[in-house]
């Protein structure tokens, strides 16, 4: 049994993680969320817990006793704080493995049309997104970030991966692809520690998305 506590639980991507971790018999799942109306269905199927993921302690109180994190956070303001929260919980709750989602272009690894492109629509969000996951890198937890291209809610599960360093060409990927990897993660949760891994369909590639 494995024992997961997803942070941002009412996320789209979250949400979709969700399905996969409660269909599992050998997961129990934990969700964290800064208003837990939202997800009062889903209590005879996780433990759910209120608060904000700027609180170190209240993340700390739904991490005690998980083998995993998977951080589902958002929203260029907060997510360094978040990010320093979520190590300072981690590391008080005694759990090493994060799951962590950023964003594309943290390392400005997007070359060419797309890259301009991204870089002068997210602004600020990269940058952001990029200062927490330099944080986390830096953490000494047993992390995985991840950086999903741009997100649609196409019913499949089609993805490739990068490490950092390589370039990411692919403008798209279905939000189910990276719930699906997500899940992979905590299902193989020695797989691709310490890396930062980009996502992307293959056979995307353009000047930005085909659906944007």
């Amino acid at each position: 049994m494995v024992k997961v506590v997803v942070l941002g639980a009412h996320g789209q991507v979250a949400q979709i993680a969700e399905r996969f971790l409660f269909a599992d018999k050998d997961v129990e799942t934990s969700l964290f969320l800064r208003n837990a109306k939202r997800m009062e269905d889903k209590k005879n199927q996780a433990t759910i817990f209120e608060g904000s993921a700027t609180d170190a302690a209240q993340l700390e109180k739904a991490m005690k006793g998980q083998d995993i994190v998977y951080a589902n956070l958002g929203g260029k303001d907060d997510i360094d704080l978040e990010a320093e929260a979520v190590i300072e919980a981690m590391k008080n709750a005694c759990v090493k493995r994060l799951i962590w989602i950023s964003t594309l272009g943290i390392y400005d690894e997007v070359p060419g049309k797309f890259g301009e492109w991204n870089k002068e629509t997210l602004g600020d969000y990269i940058t952001e997104y990029a200062k927490a996951a330099k944080r986390i890198e830096e953490s000494g937890l047993d992390y995985t970030i991840i950086r999903p291209t741009w997100m649609n809610n196409k019913d499949e599960v089609d993805y490739e991966k990068s490490k950092k360093g390589e370039p990411i060409k692919d403008t798209e990927v279905s939000r189910k692809s990276v719930a699906a990897y997500v899940y992979h993660l905590i299902k193989n949760p020695k797989e691709d520690v310490g890396e930062s891994i980009g996502l992307g369909k293959p056979g995307t590639e353009g000047d930005k998305p085909g659906w944007y």
